[in-house]
């Protein structure tokens, strides 16, 4: 092995291909687009997915089942210990508060909290829907649960 012969030939970032600048290029007069027809013109274009007449693929392929997952409503989760560091004791926790600290960003139907972390303070959780677990802890620690409804 030549060391020097090693990295001959390797391009880490390649040129753009350059093309309609002349003879010498390689690639001018016709631009790579070959002599008349319409792909030769400006304007031209082929179907995405088209592959030359050959059954594309999306069609090759079996179409199976349904799902109803893009309807579902976008669930928004806190837990437990995001809400103690969260909140101060007394404080009330509903999806309006949630959104003035920055924690409920984005879009979203319905918020629900889970059971993980422990909460030491007394909060008061207006939202709409409760793991048993979570309830459970709320209540244990003084505050109270209040349910609403998603629209």
């Amino acid at each position: 092995m030549i060391l020097s012969d090693v990295h001959q030939g390797i391009h880490k970032n390649r040129d753009r291909k350059r093309i309609g600048r002349g003879p010498g290029s390689g690639h001018g007069k016709t631009s790579g687009r070959g002599h008349k027809g319409y792909y030769s013109r400006s304007g031209s274009s082929r179907r995405i997915g088209y592959e030359g007449g050959q059954m594309p693929l999306a069609r090759r392929i079996a179409k199976r089942g349904f799902s109803n997952a893009r309807f579902a409503a976008k669930t928004l989760i806190f837990n437990l210990d995001t809400l103690d560091k969260a909140f101060e004791a007394g404080d009330t926790v509903s999806p309006e508060s949630l959104a003035e600290k920055g924690l409920a960003k984005g879009t979203f139907d319905v918020i629900k909290i889970l059971g993980n972390g422990e909460l030491t303070k007394k909060l008061t959780v207006t939202i709409h829907g409760f793991s048993a677990s979570a309830e459970e802890k709320i209540v244990a620690a003084g505050g109270t649960v209040e349910r609403i409804s998603a629209n």
